[in-house]
């Protein structure tokens, strides 16, 4: 059998996995380990001993748990009922404005957390139930916290675009154009449908608008907290001052002494960060594990020169072309 094929076996025998529900690593790293040991014997036990090392020199997947435990500080702390509350009381006289605020707590949660699993969670437990019950379409609200959760692997800091970024040597503040354009059009798309249909979305009775403006101003604050953290991080970073590790390790202190200084950090709180911290990066070295068990089979293969020459020589593909074909496919 070439290593073409063997190669192809292996892509599709890992994607099988995947479709029975197979947890991500076991499905990568199982193929990887199967193979190595049949294509090289006892050498290839080589393989995921040299995976793990490099792994455990990677200085910079310290941004990791880093950024995790900034995130879980943050939500643990309660910052989000803050943030949703400021979206309620400012958005809700609009038609849809209460999804609209939805969207808008999605892209600070994801700024103060990086993970779309976090993103789902707060928005089904804070925004879903007040949704339904002012009335707002249920396919709409579900769609709504769907898509507002997927910003979450865009806007910075992403823990998946970081990570990509240290892999692909790429910068990971790139995400925030399209996490933001993203938004946008996700607020104009509800927007648009509460205008044509109101009931889809509807506004706010007139009693619950009757807020004070200092109130509307203190609520405003809330969402600035997010903000100044995220420039916190991100203003060193940008202009040379600190690594990307230091900045990450910024992020965190800063979360900290914020919940510190609004009397939330409690014991709880800070155990319940620790843990999911402690739970979401072994989740994730064990995947960067196989991945890199699995890449470095798939290359000693030789088939990521075979797949290049594939798409480019013998199909003639122009690099656009190959592009527009991964976001098809």
């Amino acid at each position: 059998m070439s290593h073409e094929m063997i190669a192809m076996f292996m892509f599709s025998l890992m994607m099988l996995m995947l479709f029975t529900g197979q947890r991500v690593f076991a499905a990568i790293g199982g193929v990887a380990a199967v193979a190595a040991l049949a294509l090289w014997g006892t050498g290839g036990g080589e393989i995921p001993f040299s995976s793990a090392m490099k792994l455990m020199k990677w200085y910079p997947l310290l941004t990791l748990p880093m950024f995790v435990f900034m995130g879980y500080v943050l939500s643990e702390s309660r910052i989000a009922d803050d943030l949703y509350k400021m979206f309620h009381v400012w958005m809700g006289p609009v038609s849809g404005g209460l999804a609209i605020g939805t969207i808008g707590l999605m892209v600070l949660i994801s700024a103060m957390n990086g993970l779309s699993v976090a993103g789902m969670a707060i928005g089904a437990t804070i925004a879903l139930p007040e949704l339904l019950r002012r009335g707002y379409d249920k396919k709409m609200v579900t769609g709504v916290i769907q898509a507002g959760s997927s910003l979450g692997i865009l806007v910075p800091p992403s823990v998946v675009l970081v990570l990509y970024a240290m892999i692909a040597r790429q910068l990971w503040l790139a995400g925030i154009v399209p996490g933001l354009v993203m938004a946008g059009l996700f607020i104009l798309y509800i927007y648009i449908r509460c205008r044509i249909n109101p009931a889809l979305g509807p506004v706010l009775p007139e009693d619950e608008r009757q807020v004070p403006t200092g109130e509307k101003l203190r609520l405003l604050s809330a969402g600035l907290l997010p903000l100044a953290i995220f420039f916190a991080m991100m203003v060193p970073f940008v202009n040379g001052w600190t690594s990307l590790v230091e900045s990450s390790a910024v992020g965190a202190v800063t979360a900290f002494m914020a919940a510190v200084l609004k009397g939330r950090m409690t014991r709880t709180v800070f155990e319940n960060s620790v843990r999911q911290t402690l739970a979401i990066s072994c989740m994730f070295m064990w995947i960067i594990l196989a991945a890199l068990g699995f890449g470095a089979v798939f290359d000693g293969l030789g088939a990521v020169r075979a797949i290049d020459s594939l798409f480019t020589d013998q199909l003639g593909l122009d690099p656009w072309t190959i592009l527009i074909l991964m976001q098809l496919s």
